[in-house]
């Protein structure tokens, strides 16, 4: 376990509505908020918990793909917009695909280690229906290496995920698997129906396992997967404060209300090369791995995770890489009911990527908030019964292919 010079906490959460298909309100063809709305929604969000922006001593925007789906770049020159107090204070970007949100996090965790902040403000954002989902994925194949893109699918990221399935499929029960994932996506969606701000809170299909059988149509998409195991196109942003002890006496905060930070995994793999078995998420196994033995504890002290589920399979696959169920078994595992709301090990209790929507920079910073959301017991209709001798939660955000991926852990404070 990894002794830390200062304690770190995370408090003051902050999420935007989840925009995209499936929300009533989006329409496709009406004007829409765009960036400089969501930073100052999230950060105003965050700064009215902590006291007011003279309590913010550095910033961090997660965020992956600006330049391209909104023509803007240097977002971290943004904060001061949100208030005139942030105004000569340190603020910068960070980038890493859809593990964005969660170097922001690592960002904020790292300067209040260093002792240059007590308060760090995280933000993630992505504002991606800009664009045709067809010209969407070809942007959101920079999370990958460009230089396979002309040989992927058309699709690029559901392609390389359906590569996964089919492998899955090829090595252990296709039919096994099919309903590991459907019951993934029937799980994603009931906790989304209760939770305001996920983009699938509308959904009121009755048999949504029915719906995520659908046979794969490759003529259509992939040769693997359905559009219902696949996260869908999402606009939003989410905000935390990243806080030492001192931050919480300055902003007033208590301990109650907020979650300690108690260890942490970054593992990154090469981008140029082709995962070393389809059927494995390598760099997740090891950033968890790490994450947990900073922290010196098992998986079985876990009361909940929000895993990286931008595709059911990588639900599954990510079960897997954790240690909850064996190679092979994941499927079955989650089939069973065990990472249901009510189930051994909780999961993604607000929906998950595929439930509560995906804004790529984002995701990993809305991950932090659901945790610290079921660890204070302020999840509303998505709180879960935390167990006294399991306090602890974990995030796994994951950037392309299983590339870039960070693993935090949080313990419930009282």
């Amino acid at each position: 376990m990894k002794t830390l010079s200062r304690k770190i906490y995370m408090a003051a959460v902050y999420n935007s509505i989840s925009m995209g298909t499936g929300r009533k309100e989006f329409n496709p063809r009406a004007e829409r908020p765009g960036l400089e709305h969501y930073i100052k929604e999230a950060g105003k969000g965050v700064i009215n918990q902590v006291g007011g922006a003279q309590n913010i001593d550095e910033s961090v925007v997660g965020n992956f793909m600006s330049a391209r789906f909104n023509k803007q770049a240097h977002l971290g020159a943004f904060v001061p917009m949100i208030d005139k107090g942030l105004k000569f204070k340190p603020s910068i970007s960070v980038e890493g695909a859809c593990a964005s949100g969660g170097l922001a996090l690592m960002t904020g965790i790292k300067s209040v280690l260093s002792g240059s902040a007590d308060t760090v403000l995280c933000i993630g954002v992505e504002v991606q229906n800009t664009v045709k989902a067809i010209y969407g994925a070809d942007i959101l194949a920079g999370a990958g290496w460009f230089g396979k893109r002309k040989a992927g699918h058309a699709y690029f990221f559901p392609g390389q995920f359906s590569d996964r399935a089919g492998a899955y499929f090829a090595e252990f029960d296709r039919e096994k698997a099919r309903k590991g994932f459907a019951r993934w996506f029937r799980n994603a969606i009931e906790n989304a129906r209760l939770c305001p701000t996920a983009q699938e809170h509308h959904n009121s299909v009755a048999d949504l396992e029915a719906l995520a059988l659908t046979e794969p149509n490759p003529k259509s998409f992939t040769d693997h997967l359905n559009v219902f195991d696949c996260s869908k196109v999402s606009d939003g942003a989410s905000g935390i404060a990243v806080m030492s002890e001192e931050g919480l006496n300055r902003a007033g905060i208590s301990k109650s209300d907020a979650v300690e930070i108690v260890g942490w995994g970054h593992a990154v793999d090469d981008i140029t090369e082709d995962p070393p078995q389809l059927t494995v998420l390598t760099t997740i196994r090891e950033a968890g791995r790490q994450a947990l033995e900073s922290a010196g504890i098992t998986i079985g002290q876990l009361a909940t995770v929000e895993l990286h589920d931008c595709f059911t399979i990588a639900g599954i696959l990510g079960v897997e890489a954790l240690g909850f169920a064996p190679h092979g078994k994941g499927a079955e595992f989650v089939a069973a009911g065990n990472t249901a709301r009510d189930g051994k090990i909780p999961i993604n209790t607000t929906g998950g990527l595929i439930g509560w929507g995906h804004p790529t920079g984002g995701t990993g910073v809305h991950m932090a908030v659901t945790i610290w959301e079921q660890l204070t017991g302020k999840a509303g209709l998505n709180q879960i019964t935390i167990d006294p001798s399991r306090p602890y939660g974990l995030s796994v955000n994951m950037g392309g292919d299983d590339k870039t991926v960070v693993a935090i852990v949080y313990k419930k404070t009282v």
